[in-house]
């Protein structure tokens, strides 16, 4: 026998039928992708840097690039990227499910400002699977913040919502007011690395009474895109300063730069 909600499902897809979360054409189930479109999607997978996980065009130990291990390699032993030798990162190790381009910008964009938030969950699983051993290894799942007048305009921080649909399906804790966003900050998109990183300084703070939640403890922060990662940094240093034990990332999606 249907349950209710099940019946009210039906009716529901009846009315209005269930379209790509991208192209809009019909499909079987809300919140999911039609073929074409799920064709066109760059999933990243090993082998990656095992710090920022920038996947790698070949795996440097099976092609036998001295001193190096493979991202599969059981040992952690994976190489780091180019940008990671140079420039280490705040955090301990990051992971993101998609590659950010035209193929899944549309999605991501319509999922953060057009209200296609029924496409959570398909979301979320992806970075589950990209994410699995941070998620493993994380004490509380933390999302980053959006500041109040945004949230207002906007209804709903898309990183929570992703961070909490992650929570419930690994039985993590989910704690959406460790970090507050203390000022607000103009949009990001056509400003340069340095420009980003100067827009985020000290935006971020951990309220007194949420530290005891994260010291010496293991935090999983979760973002939409992961760009140049200034946002991320200024989450991550002050997530470190109120005593956090060890910060890792996880995002929906990353630009991708040679």
């Amino acid at each position: 026998m249907q349950s209710v909600v099940e019946i009210g499902r039906r009716v529901l897809d009846a009315v209005l039928p269930p379209t790509c979360a991208k192209c809009r054409v019909v499909v079987e189930r809300n919140g999911t992708l039609c073929a074409d479109c799920w064709k066109d999607l760059r999933f990243l997978a090993p082998p990656w840097c095992r710090s920022c996980g920038f996947p790698f065009e070949f795996d440097g130990a099976e092609a036998g690039m001295s001193g190096t291990a493979s991202s599969r390699d059981p040992t952690g032993n994976a190489p780091l990227c180019g940008d990671c030798l140079q420039s280490p990162k705040a955090f301990d190790r990051a992971r993101s499910a998609l590659a950010y381009d035209d193929a899944s910008r549309s999605l991501i964009l319509a999922f953060k400002h057009a209200d296609r938030t029924e496409t959570v969950l398909n979301l979320a699983g992806w970075m589950a699977l990209a994410g699995a051993e941070l998620l493993d290894d994380a004490d509380l799942i933390v999302p980053v913040p959006l500041h109040w007048v945004r949230l207002f305009t906007r209804r709903y921080n898309q990183s929570a919502l992703l961070a909490q649909k992650l929570a419930e399906r690994c039985h993590k804790p989910f704690h959406p007011r460790i970090l507050e966003r203390r000022r607000a900050t103009r949009p990001q998109g056509h400003l340069s690395r340095a420009a980003r990183r100067d827009n985020v300084a000290g935006a971020f703070r951990v309220p007194g009474s949420m530290v005891p939640e994260i010291r010496d403890r293991r935090v999983l922060l979760i973002d939409d895109v992961y760009t140049s990662g200034a946002t991320v940094a200024a989450c991550v240093a002050s997530l470190r300063k109120n005593g956090a034990g060890a910060v890792d990332v996880l995002t929906l999606a990353r630009v991708l730069r040679s």
